[in-house]
């Protein structure tokens, strides 16, 4: 099931600056948080590097259209299942609207919870708010590129332009972090369905007590982590590796301290 995010801001910069740096795709990483690389591999061809929500993610994708000062079109080809539109619209003034379409299917417990949590529409919004900002600082775009492709061949694409990709995982993986996040959620998630099943119990039906399950210690690679306890009712955990060290062990049920 694919996912449909739209954004807009107004850009106080003239539209042939605006759409002129969004064309330096490979500058992306200054002000899209999560985007680590991107790399031209042709007028119409792009490589895209990413870690958002703690998933990391390799994918290519085609330019559709492009239309100087006006559109921007693509879809993945490999890698992950998304596809969209930037358009650029002169509002006069000196001002420029910019309109960002996107479509997605996330893959994967990461990413799934990643969406019920508007992990990416907050990035998407997050990232035209620092276009705004990078652009408008300089006032001028750092390079451009006017080529036209395909004019009018496309509306606006949404994921099934790119079909093809579906279950292709990118080369994609998980960073300690997105683990840790991931096993605190399911904790949350498992407290959840207990309660729930211990409502619906009647009162005067014998409940037989939990067996006693050992703490799951989620190995993260080379990334030291701290555990700190959020709920002591629940159980449930959450792990930060930038407080590592800063907070006191807590005793587990049977007495055992655990950090």
């Amino acid at each position: 099931m694919s996912t449909r995010i739209e954004k807009q801001i107004m850009v106080n910069v003239p539209v042939s600056a605006v759409y002129n740096q969004w064309t330096q795709f490979e500058d992306f990483p200054h002000f899209m948080g999560g985007i680590k690389q991107v790399t031209q591999l042709g007028d119409d061809r792009l490589e895209w590097v990413a870690e958002i929500g703690g998933v990391r993610r390799r994918w290519e994708a085609k330019i559709l259209e492009q239309v100087p000062d006006r559109k921007v079109a693509w879809a993945a080809t490999e890698g992950a299942t998304n596809a969209g539109a930037v358009t650029f619209e002169d509002v006069g003034g000196g001002q420029t609207s910019v309109r960002l379409t996107l479509e997605y299917e996330p893959e994967g417990l990461v990413e799934q919870i990643g969406d019920k949590l508007n992990v990416i529409e907050k990035q998407a919004e997050g990232d035209l708010a620092r276009f705004k900002e990078f652009i408008e600082s300089e006032g001028y775009a750092s390079g451009a590129w006017r080529g036209t492709i395909n004019e009018g061949a496309v509306g606006t694409p949404g994921a099934e332009a790119a079909a093809a990709t579906r279950g292709d995982s990118g080369k994609a993986g998980v960073s300690g972090k997105a683990v840790a996040a991931g096993l605190g959620v399911a904790a949350a998630a498992a407290a959840g369905v207990a309660a729930v099943a211990a409502g619906k119990k009647s009162d005067d039906e014998p409940v037989a007590s939990s067996a006693a399950v050992p703490p799951v210690t989620p190995v993260v690679e080379s990334e030291p982590v701290v555990v700190e306890e959020v709920d002591p009712d629940a159980g449930i955990i959450v792990v930060r590796p930038e407080d590592e060290g800063t907070l006191p062990p807590t005793a587990s049920p049977d007495g055992t301290p655990r950090w």
